[in-house]
């Protein structure tokens, strides 16, 4: 018996070429390889992972690891989508807090994702040491800044039930996240110590390199357009024409999903992160700005982020517009967050221009399918994706090893597309506008 998945042309990852306007800070070394491994029709493959992120590279890292024979293919270069395009904040935990996902979840599985959600900054660290990752980083902490006595009473709430779990996190008074971000107008905030930061490029191309040197195939410029199951066996069938056989599929295409497996885009919105970087600091100005190493988040609705990048820049994130972006100016409300933030960077040049693509679902957590035995995806990185997605992969990969679904942190549930899902995007772009507007009076 076969059957058919997904019969339309469709891209499995990073398949969008991105505007020749968008100067990411992330530099791809030359001395990169190219990975264009041979796609041969024989035999049959434990897995095979479509989009080469951090998600698809964590999962075939480690069921290589585990033994199991593994293809990757994706439809860009490795680097190209969002996992080699973020800030490189590795952040631990989930939008929720312990006694939410313990409410929620019930206690048994509510107590196994507080656990996990406490382990997905270590998957990234552990995986760099581990594996002799050439992967610049810094563990200094994450801070989450607070503009607003709300959102200062929040945080003291995150305090109290992540201390009550033995994390290394403190609540911050007024003077102290002055003196550890050197930034102007915040009330207070909490610093979790497990977080840091990263060089997403380097990490991405670095768990390629070494998921490559244990046997997993990775190729680029492979677009997927067609799963078919005949004899319990998945057939892949990629643009160029080539067909590979597995007993599983994963799909890690996150916010770069599309009509391969309907349905599964209609799940998810794909939103814009745009990001700045500055010139280098001058030496004066770089002491005084975020001189402990720490990333930061603030609190407001449409937030923004930022750390110190390469060479002592100051690199800044925030929620950006629908479209695709076409001139500096579509930038301009992260140089005015910058300025907010530090008046004294209003002479230094903004150098760098650049975008990535994040997936969010309506209740904002990651969304784990399994439509068919041994069809798997998983969408939602929530703007956590580089230590969340760093240890589903983990997680994932010991499912493809055993079958044992409680090695998912998350419970395997149905495909339910977002109910007027072609009007989302219009709704996103109202009520950004509408958030940005209340944030302003906020100030």
């Amino acid at each position: 018996m076969k059957s058919a998945i997904g019969l339309s042309r469709a891209s499995s990852a990073s398949g969008d070429q991105l505007p020749t306007f968008s100067d990411p800070v992330w530099q791809k070394p030359q001395t990169a390889p190219a990975f264009q491994s041979e796609l041969s029709s024989d035999g049959t493959l434990d897995a095979v992972i479509v989009g080469g992120g951090i998600m698809g590279l964590s999962t075939a890292l480690h069921a290589a690891r585990a033994g199991l024979s593994v293809q990757v293919l994706d439809a860009g270069a490795i680097g190209q989508g969002a996992s080699g395009l973020n800030g490189g904040q590795v952040i631990p935990g989930l939008k929720y807090d312990p006694e939410w996902l313990i409410e929620h979840f019930g206690k048994e599985r509510g107590e196994a994702l507080v656990d996990f959600a406490a382990s997905t900054a270590d998957a990234v660290f552990d995986v760099i040491r581990d594996e002799k990752l050439a992967v610049p980083f810094t563990r200094k902490g994450w801070i989450q800044a607070a503009h607003t006595e709300t959102a200062l009473e929040a945080a003291a709430n995150r305090d109290r039930q992540w201390r009550a779990r033995g994390a290394d996190v403190k609540l911050l008074d007024r003077a102290e996240i002055a003196a550890m971000t050197g930034a102007k107008g915040y009330l207070g905030g909490w610093l979790d110590r497990r977080a840091g930061v990263i060089d997403p490029l380097s990490y991405t191309l670095e768990l390629a390199r070494v998921a490559s040197d244990v046997g997993v195939g990775i190729a680029e410029q492979q677009r997927v357009v067609r799963l078919t199951k005949e004899a319990g066996v998945w057939r892949v069938s990629t643009q160029g024409g080539a067909e590979l056989r597995a007993k599983a599929v994963v799909l890690a295409t996150n916010a770069y999903t599309d009509g391969l497996l309907p349905g599964l885009a209609r799940t998810i919105v794909p939103l814009h992160s745009f990001q700045i970087a500055t010139a280098p600091l001058p030496a004066e100005l770089a002491a005084s700005i975020l001189p402990g190493g720490q990333a930061v988040s603030d609190s407001r609705r449409i937030l923004v982020y930022y750390r110190k990048g390469p060479d002592g820049r100051m690199v800044l994130g925030g929620r950006g517009r629908m479209a695709l972006p076409s001139t500096a100016a579509d930038w301009a409300h992260c140089e005015r967050a910058l300025l907010r933030l530090y008046p004294a960077l209003a002479g230094i040049a903004v150098e760098k221009r650049w975008f990535g693509r994040v997936a969010m679902t309506p209740d904002h957590l990651p969304h784990l399918h399994e439509p068919e035995k041994g069809l798997l995806a998983v969408v939602g990185c929530q703007g956590r994706g580089v230590g969340l997605m760093s240890a589903l992969g983990k997680r994932m990969a010991g499912y493809l090893a055993t079958g044992d679904v409680s090695r998912l942190p998350f419970p395997l549930s149905p495909i339910r597309p977002i109910p007027f899902h072609a009007f989302r995007q219009v709704g996103v772009a109202a009520t950004i506008a509408w958030y940005r507007m209340l944030d302003a009076f906020e100030r």
